[in-house]
């Protein structure tokens, strides 16, 4: 399906459940690697809990999903070539865009007759976790509940770090972090902490112990099933009661 944006159209996928409705919605982001059967999947699994899920293609200026051929299975050296190719398109999407594109999906799922009234949920892997955090704090009336898992650079030293947006925030947050992941480091992790303290938002940061940057990835040779069950828990949970609850 497609989504209308500011700069375009973006291919995406949704999923709901069969027959009956409306249901909560839920914004997800995906990695780096992007739209593809594995994160479809992911969406699936999600819409069976009584959501229906939209997740675009984050690249869509550069064509449809995906934008660069993938593997079946992304290993050590195939992850590197991959992040080489997507690097310029990574760093191509900056803040301003980002939030243009997501402005433009949270509106469609307000809109659509699948969802209910109401804030949407937000969900992000990787870099797709950093523009969940900015989402929320970007369009705070929009945004009921946020996650992130295995982000990436959620609090750099930076002016346009996503943690700086954290006073806007009034959805309820949830962010669990790899502690063998290079791109979240232990700093970074306690500056996140503190912005969201600081903020008063409600919330959670939790360090999945042994767990590595992709964790949650089944397509990837970072994933571990232990630490994604746990993500499907903790993210269930914080949508059912800040999503479903409400509507």
């Amino acid at each position: 399906m497609d989504v209308r944006t500011p700069d375009g159209t973006a291919d995406a996928y949704l999923a709901h459940p069969d027959g009956g409705g409306p249901h909560p919605a839920v914004l997800v982001f995906s990695d780096a690697f992007g739209l593809r059967e594995h994160v479809r999947k992911m969406a699936d699994r999600l819409a069976s809990h009584g959501y229906a899920v939209l997740v675009p293609n984050l690249f869509h200026r550069q064509g449809p999903a995906p934008v660069v051929a993938l593997p079946d299975f992304i290993d050590g050296p195939r992850r590197r070539e991959l992040l080489a190719q997507l690097l310029p398109l990574i760093q191509s999407l900056g803040p301003e865009p980002a939030m243009r594109d997501a402005g433009a999906h949270v509106d469609w799922l307000r809109d659509s007759p699948l969802t209910t009234d109401g804030p949407v949920g937000v969900v992000g892997y990787c870099l797709g976790a950093n523009l969940a955090l900015r989402t929320a704090g970007t369009f705070p009336d929009r945004v009921a509940a946020v996650a992130g898992f295995h982000g990436s650079n959620l609090a750099a030293d930076d002016e346009q770090s996503p943690h700086l947006l954290a006073g806007a925030i009034r959805a309820e947050a949830y962010f669990g972090h790899a502690d063998q992941d290079r791109a979240m480091p232990t700093e970074q992790i306690d500056r996140l902490e503190a912005a969201l303290e600081s903020a008063g938002v409600r919330h959670r940061t939790e360090v999945y112990p042994g767990a590595h940057h992709g964790f949650t990835q089944a397509d990837t040779d970072a994933y571990d099933r232990a630490s994604d069950e746990r993500h499907w828990s903790e993210l269930i949970d914080l949508f059912d009661r800040a999503l479903k609850q409400r509507n």
